[in-house]
């Protein structure tokens, strides 16, 4: 199986080609394995997360169960360590509860920024390997 990332024609936060957020588990509002979005993307799922424990947990306490499977919208239930395109909003509540997990910006979708600011996007964002 290829893992490498895939470009979409859509641009990230860095005004890039948006890259590949996760296909295992396949996520994306369109299950594209990218945080591509459109008119229909009512809740901007736009923010590629490395999903942690503490999101997981505070995310529940504020009304969006992300760890129970819900098969029947194409949603395995997260666990930490999954690649996940979390809604711009959503993540932002989190965030100011003190408990965001960390954003891959290369694969977080530039309709993010409408909702987000950069500056707290780059405070969580995970430096790629190529970097270091």
């Amino acid at each position: 199986m290829d893992t490498s990332p895939k470009i979409s024609t859509q641009k990230n936060v860095l005004g890039q080609p948006l890259e590949t957020c996760s296909k295992e588990p396949l996520t994306g509002f369109y299950r594209d394995g990218c945080c591509n979005t459109g008119p229909e993307d009512l809740g901007a799922h736009t923010v590629c997360c490395l999903i942690t424990e503490e999101f997981l947990v505070a995310s529940a306490e504020l009304g969006n169960d992300l760890s129970t499977p819900m098969p029947q919208y194409g949603f395995p239930g997260l666990k930490p360590g999954d690649r996940w395109c979390v809604c711009a909003a959503r993540w932002l509540e989190v965030q100011r509860a003190g408990a965001a997990c960390p954003v891959m910006l290369e694969a977080t979708h530039e309709a993010t920024l409408e909702i987000i600011p950069f500056e707290i996007l780059l405070q969580y964002a995970v430096i790629p390997e190529t970097l270091h």
